[in-house]
């Protein structure tokens, strides 16, 4: 019986060994799910997110394991010493940063309506946005997938290349950056479209009397040394660097002020005055449009008689 059980076990060594190995690689394989995500929504990423949140994945990213001691009580970082109502600290550039090494191999890949701009060479803006936790981000003002389908980007194209008589390819610029920067920042691109249409009716060469710049108008002196990473304010009329600072900006502030609608009173920088004069009610009228437009396109299709019918 000894002889018996000690070949047995010879036996099953190789197998023991390959199971093992199994197991190794599937721990790796959910780790490497976890830090990489995709934004797929799908499968394995799905578990992955559910085991571990979003803003985990973002603190090892940034900052290496070592980073989630400060987040342990009474750490420097912890919630308890962060105020969320500091409105001025990105107002007047004083929010912290983190320098890092990885925010390239963070890029999501997104299909595009104009593929080119996902080529451009630009410093992300991610390592600031992902100190923002979702959960403190407005629902409305998180990404509802809705301009991922290149019909619907198409669609919003036209919709601003006649209603501001634009050309095709800057309309289609300014879209695809919309659409990527989002992903960079996590924050929805019809709202993106919303403030830009608002702000600017997409002319990347507006500048209001009081100094704001680009296409989301971005105050260009306040903001200043934001501007340094992309070689200094001259970049405020640039498409891919304007939308990256203002969308970092809009969700800092929808952040802080707790709403949707206080974060575009702030942006307008009417957070002091009773009212907004009618801005966030321009900017979420523009964005229903936008909604209702990519819900029009992804329900409908042409027929081969050249009618609509149902998909």
């Amino acid at each position: 019986m000894l002889a018996a059980k000690q070949l047995l076990t010879q036996t099953m060594a190789p197998v023991f060994r390959v199971i093992k190995g199994l197991l190794v690689v599937a721990v790796f394989m959910v780790i490497g799910l976890w830090l990489s995500g995709n934004g797929t929504n799908a499968g394995a990423f799905d578990l992955a997110r559910i085991l571990v949140p979003d803003e985990a994945r973002h603190i090892v990213w940034n900052n290496g394991f070592d980073m989630l001691d400060q987040y342990k009580t009474g750490g420097p970082d912890s919630e308890a010493t962060i105020s969320d109502a500091n409105i001025a600290s990105v107002i007047y550039d004083k929010a912290k940063t983190v320098n890092t090494g990885l925010s390239g191999a963070k890029q999501q890949a997104v299909a595009l309506l104009m593929p080119s701009v996902a080529q451009v060479q630009v410093k992300s803006i991610s390592h600031l946005a992902d100190r923002i936790p979702s959960s403190k981000i407005d629902p409305q003002a998180l990404d509802s997938n809705l301009m991922a389908p290149i019909k619907n980007q198409k669609a919003v194209a036209e919709f601003f290349e006649k209603k501001y008589n634009l050309d095709k390819n800057k309309i289609e610029e300014y879209v695809s950056n919309a659409v990527l920067i989002s992903r960079e920042v996590k924050i929805d691109p019809v709202l993106l479209l919303a403030v830009i249409s608002v702000e600017s009716n997409f002319n990347p060469m507006t500048k209001s009397e009081a100094g704001a710049e680009g296409l989301m108008q971005v105050m260009t002196n306040v903001h200043k040394e934001k501007y340094a990473p992309y070689g200094g304010v001259a970049g405020a009329v640039k498409p891919e660097v304007n939308i990256r600072i203002g969308a970092y900006i809009l969700k800092y502030l929808i952040a802080t002020s707790g709403s949707l609608r206080n974060g575009l009173k702030f942006y307008v920088g009417a957070g002091n005055a009773d009212n907004d004069g009618g801005y966030a009610d321009k900017v979420m009228a523009e964005r229903n449009r936008i909604i209702e437009l990519c819900k029009s396109s992804a329900n409908t299709k042409l027929a081969f008689n050249g009618k609509k019918e149902r998909s």
